[in-house]
């Protein structure tokens, strides 16, 4: 389905946004291995955290819907049984990657797949450590591609320094470390989003953290407790740059996750010149939690600091599309893991760039636009959700057609009417 923006004059408004997609799949799974009934209130009910819930269902949990929330019935740490089909993950390779390391200390066989796009994101980052661990797993290329084999088990700790930043993998081996003899240690390159370690922390799991090394062992039986998902900054980013870059224009978002963990592009915009304003004002089972606001602004080009792509490294499209509209050059680096997303996003985002006419260059693991303004064009998202919405914000002020719109219900099932609904017409 195309969608056709007209050119918008300006934004002005107030939102909410949906909750937090990372929080809602590990808050799903955590739940569903808790003795005892918990309610995870405000989640994300999109494409990727339906294909959680539809994939611990086929593992024994009762997972029920309740209005906006959910309810989990848990079924234990060893409680969970064989499915009787392949398990479906869909488009998540959050979702993928995670329960793997649930299912590595489960004593029965699990396929796992899902859509054309996940089959041909890397699992060997994760496979490899798992096997470490004594986990038995096959796939295509050796395991290194979709559909995968696994056989659980018995564990053992392991010690294991991640080659890339990837908190994909880190709360894997987390989660497996739940079920293994000894101590499971996760040394990272960069920080990365630390959501599994603030609900280890919620639901009282073994957690260690000492600078860039976290630790875990063998959990005790744990109860259920109920969790509130906060907004997720991912999507709150698109209506942040939208509103920097269409003139006249004011949003703030309420009750938005603000986990320093995820907020790079914060930083970034105000390098840029962004007249920005945010601040924490609760926490939520251990999310920081507040408002951000953003108004029209006269950005200009930066080169961004290659520590900060792992705090920001969803955001990276819709810092491209702001990049467009400022003056003069901006300098991405470190985007080799953009390579292996849900597509090839350095090359979707240059290729949308120049749809648009901006001055774009890619490099393996970098990206150099010439910023200044776009043209009107048509917006390809590559079966890439952060794509499609990424580059209607980009063209919002001239006005844009995006191909394929319904990509965007993969994490913002609204995203169309709420952007919509803040435009000035």
């Amino acid at each position: 389905m195309d969608r056709v923006l007209p050119p918008t004059p300006s934004l002005s408004g107030t939102l909410r946004v949906p909750g937090d997609k990372s929080v809602t799949h590990r808050a799903l799974m955590l739940a569903a291995l808790a003795e005892g009934t918990s309610r995870i209130l405000h989640p994300l009910k999109a494409g990727d955290t339906r294909s959680t819930a539809r994939v611990l269902a086929a593992l024994g949990a009762e997972i029920v819907e309740e209005g906006p929330h959910y309810r989990v019935r848990g079924v234990g740490l060893h409680g969970l049984r064989e499915a009787a089909d392949v398990l479906d993950c869909g488009n998540a390779g959050t979702l993928i990657r995670l329960v793997s390391g649930v299912l590595a200390g489960q004593d029965f066989f699990s396929v796992l797949t899902g859509d054309a796009s996940l089959r041909a994101r890397p699992m060997d980052r994760v496979v490899v450590p798992l096997r470490q661990m004594g986990a038995r797993i096959d796939g295509r290329d050796g395991g290194r591609r979709a559909p995968l084999a696994l056989r659980g088990g018995r564990l053992k700790g392991i010690r294991y320094s991640l080659p890339v930043a990837s908190a994909q993998v880190k709360s894997a081996l987390l989660l497996a470390g739940l079920f293994a003899e000894g101590e499971t240690e996760v040394e990272e390159p960069a920080p990365t989003r630390d959501h599994t370690e603030r609900l280890f922390r919620h639901y009282g799991l073994p957690l260690e953290v000492e600078g860039r090394r976290v630790r875990t062992h063998i959990a005790a039986p744990y109860p259920a407790k109920d969790l509130v998902v906060p907004g997720d900054f991912s999507s709150a980013a698109f209506f942040i740059v939208a509103a920097l870059i269409t003139p006249e224009s004011e949003v703030t978002i309420d009750g938005v996750g603000l986990n320093p963990t995820r907020t790079g592009l914060l930083q970034v915009l105000t390098e840029m010149g962004a007249d920005l304003e945010w601040r924490v004002t609760e926490g939520q089972d251990g999310e920081p939690v507040g408002w951000v606001r953003a108004r029209s602004s006269r950005l200009r080009g930066v080169r961004v600091d290659p520590e900060l792509i792992p705090r920001m490294v969803d955001e990276v499209p819709v810092l491209a599309a702001a990049a467009a509209w400022a003056e003069g050059t901006t300098h991405i680096p470190n985007l080799a893991e953009l390579r292996v997303k849900e597509s090839d996003r350095v090359q979707a985002i240059a290729h949308n760039l120049e749809n648009l006419g901006v001055r774009v260059a890619a490099g393996a693991d970098w990206l150099e636009i010439q910023g200044g303004g776009v043209r009107p064009g048509v917006v390809e998202p590559m079966h890439d959700h952060r794509i499609a919405m990424a580059f209607a914000v980009c063209g919002l002020p001239v006005g844009v057609t995006v191909k394929d719109a319904e990509w965007a219900e993969i994490s913002f099932p609204d995203f169309w009417n709420t952007l919509e609904g803040l435009a000035c017409r």
